[in-house]
């Protein structure tokens, strides 16, 4: 099969491997499609540690079933799916208190074990999502980012007609604002320093859009942050009301820190929580999806072939997309 190996930090190539065999309690599953996100060009350029090079990335794929082991029931050749790339031990102590994505032995497809920047791509039959024939595929890439976002926004708990401020307005900036509006919380209003990401999310969200200097003195009840820059998180939590609550939800880098008042948080009541990957937040999303396609379908916005993953990379890290995928029937 042909598929986009990282061999070591910014070093990638579309190299020919050999098709993957199902597990017994897995399956083998062409790649329809495989998104492209920000915590993968942290990856690629070895920001999250070398030493799971080398390394297939993709973590956002949907596509069909075309092996299953012999374990496996419930899936057969030709099932469309989602595939939820979480894996958890499912012994540790987290994980028997069902919180398995704080798994102390957590992996992810795509992040340390084969992902989807392929042709084929194993994973366990448990972490499979059938889509039903009336899905809207062009909409399916979505299938993870949405899951994150309706994990985060589980995190966050916010009030329906009450004001949110979001911090980037990168993909996942505008699921949530999408997500949060179909919620009946708002207004919502994004802020990014990239004018050309602030005009796709004026365009694309409904939201109130404006640079980071526009926001000074602004107050809200419910922050998101989902940039995962530092200097970024200082202007959220100090755009925070009173007995508010901020929402980490950017992946910034495992070095970076900023600055807190402990006497803020204590004397305004503020709550800060984060929210990392999916936790039993796949059936919402792919419900979601399938209610909202017309909300979300915009923002998948950029597709390429395979051939062309340099390109896909450049693209997503210059801002000038939304959603893009990699999808190895594309045209190079």
């Amino acid at each position: 099969m042909r598929a986009v190996v990282v061999t070591g930090p910014g070093q990638l190539s579309l190299e020919h491997l050999p098709d993957p065999a199902p597990d017994r309690d897995g399956v083998v599953v062409a790649v329809r499609s495989c998104g492209i996100c920000g915590t993968d060009l942290h990856l690629v350029a070895g920001d999250l540690g070398s030493d799971r090079f080398p390394l297939v990335p993709g973590h956002e794929p949907w596509g069909e079933v075309v092996a299953v082991g012999a374990g496996v029931t419930g899936f057969a050749p030709g099932d469309l799916v989602a595939v939820d790339p979480s894996l958890h031990c499912g012994r540790c102590d987290p994980c028997r208190r069902g919180r398995g994505n704080m798994c102390t032995d957590w992996r992810a497809i795509g992040a340390t074990e084969p992902g989807a920047w392929a042709e084929f791509t194993p994973a366990p039959a448990a972490n499979l999502y059938r889509l039903p024939e009336t899905f809207p595929f062009a909409v399916a890439p979505l299938a993870e980012p949405v899951a994150c976002a309706v994990r985060g926004l589980e995190r966050l708990a916010a009030r329906p007609d009450e004001p949110v401020v979001i911090f980037g307005a990168g993909t996942m900036g505008m699921v949530l604002a999408v997500l949060l509006d179909l919620r009946g919380v708002g207004p919502v209003t994004l802020v990014d320093v990239n004018p050309a990401r602030r005009a796709l999310a004026a365009r694309l969200t409904g939201a109130t859009v404006c640079a980071p200097e526009e926001v000074a003195g602004l107050r809200a009840p419910w922050v998101i942050e989902a940039t995962g820059n530092p200097a970024a998180f200082g202007q959220a939590l100090a755009c925070v009301a009173r007995a508010g609550t901020l929402l980490v939800f950017g992946v910034a880098s495992p070095t970076a820190t900023a600055e807190v008042s402990p006497y803020r948080i204590y004397a305004d009541e503020l709550t800060i929580v984060g929210s990392m990957a999916i936790l039993r937040s796949f059936p919402a999303a792919i419900d979601t999806i399938g209610r909202h396609p017309e909300r979300l379908a915009p923002l998948v916005t950029d597709t390429f072939a395979l051939e062309r993953f340099d390109d896909a990379l450049r693209t997503v890290s210059e801002g000038r997309s939304v959603k893009t995928v990699l999808s190895p029937a594309a045209t190079p």
